[in-house]
């Protein structure tokens, strides 16, 4: 596992042909803070409406980050955080956050192994533990509520992703809500 993310940081550092950690990770930190507020303490949320960022693929936080930025990913709040941040900050960012340990935010169990049947769409892209694949972002323990949110806006056309919208637009709200216990638990 420790190898994994050795090698996730240096395919970042290779691929984006910038500085990675410019700064040391303790300054990383202290610039991060901000997103403390909202993601939790090194990226661990204990709020059920914000994306754990922890152990996230930090392609995964870089394409968000620049496309809040962009504005092509609608959220007031991190369209103005991300706005703020140099191509520098955002690789940091990144890179810091895909090293943290996660932890598992948990769900109903039993809608859980019902989420375990359909699931096995989403590992194909998503890793087969749900830890993510380079822009495919990590699933295994975020937020039930934030995973199917996140569902219901590719559902309803929100989020602009053709696969997932593909995906969630066959899916009903148990089947929505079954997979998220599912990857809460994982």
């Amino acid at each position: 596992m420790h190898l994994r993310r050795l090698f996730a940081v240096f395919l970042l550092l290779f691929c984006c042909k910038t500085q990675l950690f410019a700064d040391d990770l303790s300054t990383v930190a202290q610039k991060a803070a901000t997103c403390f507020v909202c993601h939790g303490e090194k990226g661990n949320s204990t709020d059920p409406q914000f994306h754990s960022l922890a152990q996230q693929q930090s392609v995964y936080i870089v394409n968000q980050l620049n496309a809040f930025k962009a504005g092509t990913r609608i959220n007031p709040v991190m369209q103005a955080q991300s706005s703020k941040l140099t191509k520098e900050d955002i690789n940091n960012y990144g890179a810091y956050f895909a090293v943290q340990q996660p932890t598992k935010a948990g769900g109903d169990p039993v809608l859980a192994q019902k989420g375990k049947e359909k699931a096995t769409v989403c590992l194909g892209c998503h890793g087969k533990s749900g830890e993510g694949n380079g822009e495919f972002p990590r699933l295994a323990g975020q937020h039930p509520d934030y995973l199917a949110e996140q569902l219901m806006k590719y559902k309803n056309g929100i989020r602009k992703n053709d696969a997932m919208k593909a995906f969630a637009g066959n899916l009903s709200d148990e089947e929505i809500n079954a997979l998220a216990a599912f990857f809460g638990n994982l």
